[in-house]
């Protein structure tokens, strides 16, 4: 196989392959052991305080001289009204009973108590540490950022779910666009929050192809050379993995989920709202099976704040029914050698197809 040199040339990476930014799993040291191996690493900044992504960003540059996407969150914030508040506390009451039944005892956090983050301060720091290379999900920059991003030579990448979220993409001048399958794992990157299209990924990007003239990227349930070859010939350019790489050495995943990664089976595999407030594919368990069942899950970063203490207390007790663990579609080996090595040889498998 050849690859496409259109978007090497524009991120200047020996091969178009990504590191999925995957927050949560991702690490600096995952995006510099991806640069090694001639790839672009990506470092999920998500919905970070400007301070946690200036201290990421520095980490990052330590570890590497080459070219690395930073990749945030650009949801909007909805308005706190007596509803929400009184749901927020309904959810709260239900999910500490909940964890307490099974024997997690924690408080999590008050409505009042939150810190939500919007992404132009975040924007600011990305301008002033000199990025290159941007990449976002959950929707569209607005177009005074969008402009200052461009003055400053900042290579955006967007994300769609849609061929019309594609569209928007392409008119307001962002420069590529990574078309997520509904396979890929972790949050869906639709403009919409409490749905999504219900498309397939190569679908979706043969779609997307015929309608619009920027470079793509595609993601979504690629773990081989024979499902990357897939999306090259319907016309992606770039070919973004992630579930390939969350076992690997580099990975913040701790040793107990990576073991739920070895014994996952297709039907394990699901798409759940229940800890963000935003559809997730992940290892289905019990907080998403009583969850997603219920009234209880609130908007959008609400709930995702909210859970988030119960997760990391989960996560200390290494119980997975409380965690989240994203996980695409194509289950395959999840090596636990470094993302150089695994990147390496997938590569090479590419181009000897």
């Amino acid at each position: 196989m050849i690859w496409s040199q259109t978007i090497t040339q524009l991120l200047e990476i020996q091969y178009p392959v990504i590191q999925a930014p995957m927050f949560g799993v991702s690490t600096p040291e995952m995006v510099a052991a991806a640069t090694k191996a001639g790839c672009l690493g990506s470092l999920a900044l998500a919905d970070l305080s400007a301070g946690q992504s200036r201290e990421l960003i520095r980490k990052t540059k330590l570890l590497t001289d080459q070219p690395f996407a930073v990749n945030i969150f650009v949801h909007s914030i909805p308005e706190i009204t007596d509803s929400l508040k009184v749901q927020y506390a309904k959810s709260k009451k239900f999910i500490e009973e909940l964890a307490k039944e099974q024997g997690i005892e924690v408080e999590l956090s008050s409505l009042e108590d939150l810190k939500v983050n919007g992404y132009h301060e975040q924007l600011k720091v990305i301008i002033e540490e000199g990025c290159r290379i941007l990449s976002f999900t959950f929707g569209n920059l607005d177009e005074e950022s969008i402009q200052k991003l461009k003055e400053n030579n900042i290579i955006l990448i967007g994300t769609c779910n849609s061929v019309e979220e594609a569209l928007i993409l392409e008119k307001s001048g962002i420069d590529m666009i990574c078309v997520q399958g509904i396979e890929a794992g972790g949050h869906r990157g639709t403009f919409e929050t409490d749905h999504i299209p219900q498309i397939g990924g190569l679908s979706l990007l043969s779609q997307v192809y015929d309608k619009v003239k920027i470079p793509l990227i595609y993601a979504g349930g690629i773990y081989n050379a024979n499902t990357l070859k897939a999306a090259n010939d319907l016309g992606a350019q770039g070919f973004q993995v992630g579930s390939m790489l969350l076992a690997a050495h580099e990975s913040a995943l701790q040793p107990f989920e990576k073991e739920e990664l070895q014994k996952v089976k297709e039907s394990d595999i699901i798409l759940t709202r229940s800890f963000s407030g935003r559809y997730a594919r992940g290892i289905r368990n019990k907080f998403m099976d009583v969850l997603d069942k219920t009234e209880c899950i609130l908007p959008y970063p609400y709930q995702n704040k909210l859970t988030d203490e119960l997760r990391k207390v989960a996560k200390s007790m290494k119980n997975p029914d409380f965690v989240n663990i994203w996980v695409g579609q194509s289950i395959q080996e999840y090596s636990e050698l470094s993302v150089t090595d695994i990147l390496n040889k997938f590569i090479y498998e590419c181009e000897n197809i």
